[in-house]
């Protein structure tokens, strides 16, 4: 192994939404007997540990200020795999799009994905992510059938949710604080088609965008809408919905060629001409309170005119990963960058928290650009973020002269779901205050999580500047 901290293996690294960071000393290992030999020097040298896949969290969870960040991105094999029941074992690197492009032509498809094809499978379970289809089939750790889990040690433990269902429901969503992933076995779901059946359906008010969305959840597998944050009033929440289902057997009459992987391209350009790599670019100028207030109204008008209640097909990538359409969409907010703040309350608390989200956004000057609402139900993971309700993501941009205030709005955005008895999600956060977070996940399971830290990591070597934001420096003593 090289020497531990070189100064040529320091490296700024960033949140994925670009508005926080960290100067760390980088390894990439590809073995784990890599990772083992960078657990054992940081050890020695008495300097924290970071761990960090693709880095798609918007904030702060995959750095801290000096350490050692460990990028399991180059940890991508695929070590075994069984066509006939849909049964993956994968190293922490693989990403989303390796592991759908793998299986698709066999048949299969991850149950559970993010917005973006991106993130790496040990992200996502660390962080325990969740899609589209939350209220059908939970969260990425409910299909995760065991793990490989690396110690502070070097020790190698299996954990799964049978023989060890204390730890395993504990690492699962604990970002990162108890052990490094180093392998893990997930059981896919079982596709006829690479296309889905879509419904488009408008709402006039926040109200209303819950009702449909709720109706809609047993009768759908994917239920995910869009808001426009800008108008208020009677207007206020009105958007767009979307709800989508697999197809059965013998309803796409070409399953063979709708299951390959080329079918499922996002396309790289626009209308067959501009290239898609420049498009962000041609956002830019449209990234301001006038010119996103202007898209989201023609959005609306659109969608609740022409678009509502139509049905048509689309191939699973194209619904799936939206956020992948226009790549490297992220920089139109630069230089500030962006924050997301995402909250779960419970269905009966959830028109009354999400209308003084919305309303406070407005007050403050600072509405959200994107605004995403779905139907959730609650996951059995010790720091879960799930519950019978809804969360609504806000995407908040930064700038000089609004950051302060915007961190003072994630706390007036985040006290009602607390009051209410909600949740939040790590992977999203870059600015809640800890306070808030520990009331929203209480003493009882809070104690639990550091008595399993305390018994794995007794110094403390695996942290984060998330955790310590969230948990506090030293939580688990």
């Amino acid at each position: 192994m090289p020497a531990l901290l070189p100064p040529d293996r320091l490296e700024w690294v960033p949140g994925w939404g670009q508005a926080v960071g960290a100067a760390g000393y980088v390894h990439r290992p590809s073995t784990v007997e890599d990772v083992r030999g960078v657990l054992g020097l940081t050890s020695e040298r008495g300097v924290p540990l970071v761990l960090r896949g693709a880095g798609r969290s918007y904030g702060d969870a995959a750095f801290l200020p000096e350490a050692v960040v460990l990028d399991l991105s180059r940890m991508d094999r695929i070590l075994a795999w069984d066509p006939r029941t849909g049964e993956v074992d994968v190293e922490p690197g693989v990403t989303v799009e390796r592991l759908w492009r793998f299986a698709l032509g066999d048949g299969w498809w991850p149950p559970v994905v993010t917005g973006t094809m991106r993130p790496t499978l040990g992200g996502g379970l660390a962080m325990n992510v969740h899609g589209k289809n939350n209220w059908a089939r939970g969260t990425l750790g409910e299909h995760c059938t065991g793990l490989d889990l690396m110690l502070a040690s070097g020790e190698v433990v299996p954990v799964t949710p049978e023989a060890d269902p204390e730890l395993f429901h504990a690492v699962v969503g604990g970002f990162g604080q108890l052990g490094v992933i180093v392998r893990a076995r997930l059981r896919l779901k079982r596709v006829h088609s690479g296309l889905l059946e879509v419904e488009a359906v408008s709402g006039r008010d926040l109200g209303e965008m819950l009702r449909l969305a709720d109706e809609a959840k047993d009768r759908w597998e994917y239920v995910v809408g869009w808001i426009d944050a800008f108008p208020g009033g009677r207007r206020l929440g009105r958007g767009l919905l979307h709800f989508a289902r697999h197809l059965e057997p013998e309803e796409d009459p070409a399953p063979a060629r709708t299951l390959r992987t080329r079918v499922q391209d996002l396309p790289d350009t626009l209308f067959g001409i501009l290239p898609k790599s420049v498009l962000w670019r041609l956002l830019k100028p449209w990234t301001n309170r006038p010119g996103m207030r202007t898209i989201n109204a023609v959005k609306y008008r659109l969608g609740s005119t022409v678009g509502d209640g139509a049905r048509y097909l689309q191939t699973l990538a194209e619904f799936s990963f939206l956020l992948d359409y226009v790549p490297g969409w992220e920089r139109v907010y630069l230089p500030g960058g962006l924050i997301q703040h995402q909250s779960f309350v419970p269905a009966g608390a959830a028109e009354r928290v999400f209308a003084r989200q919305l309303e406070a956004c407005r007050k403050a000057g600072l509405p959200s650009f994107l605004a995403v609402l779905k139907r959730h139900r609650p996951d059995p993971f010790l720091m879960g973020h799930g519950v019978d309700g809804y969360s609504l993501a806000l995407d908040l941009p930064v700038t000089a002269s609004n950051r302060e205030r915007l961190w003072r709005l994630v706390r007036e955005l985040a006290e009602p779901v607390v009051e209410a008895g909600g949740r939040f999600y790590p992977a999203k956060d870059a600015a809640l205050p800890g306070e808030l977070y520990r009331a929203s996940v209480g003493e009882e399971r809070l104690g639990r999580f550091a008595a399993l830290k305390a018994r794995l990591d007794p110094g403390g070597m695996l942290r984060s500047a998330l955790a310590e934001r969230l948990l506090g420096p030293r939580w688990w003593q």
